[in-house]
C-alpha cells in the first residue's frame, strides 16, 4: 500500500526575511588573501543582500591593503543601488570585473564600499576562521538535532533507504534535510561520483552518490559529511538525498517534493 501524501505545502519550513538591497553592519574582522598575500583587512564591513538568501560583503576602499582597482568605465543598476565596474590587480595578479564599487543613491552605508566578487580572492576568513562559498547569514540557524523519525528514500519504486531513525538538519530557508547512517542506505544501487561541494555552515562535502535504477540514473542525490564543522557534528559520516528528488517518507507520511532554491529569480 503506498504511503500517505502530507497534505501540507511543499514550502512547510521558515522561508527568508531579509529584503534585497538591505544592508547591516558586520561585527566581524573580515580578511581576503590572493597568492598568498592579504589583500584587504577591514572591521568596517557592511553585509549587503542582492538575494534573501545570503549577503555579501562590501568594504571600504581604503581597506584594500594588498590590492588595487582598475576602473573598466562601466556600470550596472543592481538592486542595491547603482555599481561602477573595476578590475582587482593584486602584485601580478589581475582578476577582470571583480569588484564593484557603489555610487551615489546605492543602500545605507554602501556609496564608497566595494563589493568583490567571491572567488575573485583565494580566501575568505571571519576572524580567523575561514569561509566558503559565501559570508554566512546573520539571521540563518542551522540546527542539526538527532530523531527518532523513521525515513524511507524512493527513487522510480525503487527503495534506496530505510533508517530508523537520521539526524534531522533544519537551516532557515531550506528543506528539512534527512541525513541517514550508511548501514541503512542500499549502497549496492549507488556510484559514488567526484563531486565536491561546500557550505559555509556544514564545510566541504567528502562524498557524493548517484542512484541506478532501472529506470536511469539520478546523478549526484546524495552526499555526506565526513568533517563537518564543529556546529554540525551530529552529522559526521552521515548520508543525504536531496528531498527535490527523491521520494521521502517520514514516519509513514510521503512528503511532497519541494521546488529548488535558487537565487535566479532575484535580480541584483
Amino acid at each position: 500500500m503506498a504511503a500517505p501524501v502530507r497534505t501540507d505545502p511543499a514550502q512547510n519550513y521558515p522561508g527568508f526575511i531579509v529584503p534585497v538591497g538591505h544592508t547591516e553592519p558586520v561585527p566581524r574582522r573580515i580578511r581576503a588573501y590572493v597568492d598568498g598575500r592579504p589583500v584587504l583587512d577591514t572591521r568596517r564591513a557592511r553585509y549587503v543582500w542582492e538575494w534573501p538568501g545570503y549577503p555579501q560583503y562590501s568594504i571600504p576602499v581604503e581597506d584594500l591593503t594588498g590590492a588595487e582597482l582598475e576602473d573598466e568605465g562601466r556600470t550596472e543598476d543592481w538592486a542595491p543601488g547603482p555599481v561602477r565596474l573595476h578590475a582587482l590587480r593584486a602584485g601580478e595578479t589581475l582578476r577582470r570585473s571583480a569588484a564593484w564599487v557603489w555610487q551615489e543613491g546605492s543602500s545605507e552605508g554602501l556609496e564608497g564600499t566595494v563589493r568583490l566578487e567571491w572567488n575573485a580572492v583565494d580566501a575568505w576568513f571571519e576572524e580567523d576562521e575561514e569561509v566558503f562559498v559565501h559570508p554566512r547569514n546573520p539571521y540563518t540557524r542551522v540546527d542539526a538535532l538527532r530523531s527518532g523519525r523513521r525515513v524511507r528514500v524512493e527513487v522510480d519504486g525503487t527503495l534506496l533507504a530505510d533508517a530508523p531513525s537520521c539526524v534531522t538538519v533544519f537551516e532557515t530557508g531550506l528543506p528539512t534535510r534527512f541525513y541517514l547512517d550508511k548501514v541503512h542506505v542500499d549502497l549496492t544501487k549507488m556510484q559514488p561520483s567526484d563531486t565536491v561541494t561546500s557550505c559555509p555552515y556544514k564545510g566541504n562535502t567528502s562524498g557524493y552518490w548517484s542512484a541506478h535504477t532501472t529506470a536511469g540514473v539520478h546523478r549526484d542525490i546524495a552526499w555526506a559529511y565526513d568533517f563537518p564543522t564543529r556546529q554540525l557534528q551530529p552529522i559526521k559520516g552521515l548520508m543525504c538525498f536531496y528531498n527535490e528528488r527523491v521520494d521521502l517518507t517520514v514516519d509513514g507520511l510521503l512528503l511532497p517534493r519541494p521546488a529548488p532554491v535558487s537565487r535566479a529569480t532575484f535580480r541584483r
